[in-house]
């Protein structure tokens, strides 16, 4: 017997491919268009939107009996914001040239529509374990997302991945860059990024012929 049943295991694997956060119900886009610049702060906020989502989900669900539904949203935004603190205290601590760069962004995960969604449409609803792999699944998903948007564009953008230069060096003009290769500086620009959004959702539609009609 697995450790996970296979509804358990459908709250984590349906995230990442046919009902993926981004590319499927198109929520969180705005990250996407904004820090897939490098892949550096691409890992970070995936990392960030795991601990957010994954423990908010808990809480959520155990407090889903006594949270008049009134205030749900107000209480719902107390939680991802106090997680949302902890995230950047911890950048801050541990990456501080990294946090700020990240700010104003780690800062946004408070109003990210892929939380707050999950907080309504399942954590509400449903016990804690559950919830929990919801969370995970899902924040899975859209970091998967985040990471390979973020690797096509630093790559082909400025020839580095992490900082570190992988296609040579275009000063010296070593690597590919002997052979002529020119870094594409519209990869780094914001549009690119929806654009090679728009390429996965493509690839991923075209392996599976049942999201075409959705």
């Amino acid at each position: 017997m697995g450790l996970l049943s296979k509804k358990d295991a459908a709250l984590i694997t349906d995230p990442l491919a046919d009902n993926n956060p981004i590319t499927i119900q198109v929520l969180g886009i705005c990250s996407a268009l904004a820090i897939t610049a490098e892949l550096e702060a691409a890992i970070v906020m995936s990392v960030s939107v795991l601990f957010v989502l994954g423990i908010g989900n808990v809480v959520i669900s155990l407090m889903r009996n006594i949270i008049p539904s009134k205030i749900r949203i107000i209480v719902q935004l107390i939680v991802v914001a106090a997680l949302v603190i902890i995230v950047d205290q911890v950048l801050k601590a541990f990456a501080y040239e990294l946090s700020k760069t990240l700010s104003v962004f780690v800062g946004l995960i408070i109003t990210n529509c892929i939380i707050m969604g999950r907080f309504e449409a399942f954590a509400l609803a449903n016990k804690p374990w559950p919830s929990f792999l919801d969370g995970i699944g899902n924040s899975l998903g859209y970091g998967v997302i985040l990471i390979i948007v973020a690797f096509f564009r630093e790559l082909l953008g400025a020839g580095t991945l992490l900082g570190i230069p992988v296609l040579g060096d275009p000063i010296e003009k070593t690597g590919l860059y002997a052979l002529g290769y020119e870094n594409n500086g519209f990869m780094i620009m914001p549009p690119m990024a929806l654009i090679v959004v728009g390429i996965i959702i493509w690839v991923q539609r075209s392996r599976n012929k049942a999201l075409i009609e959705d």
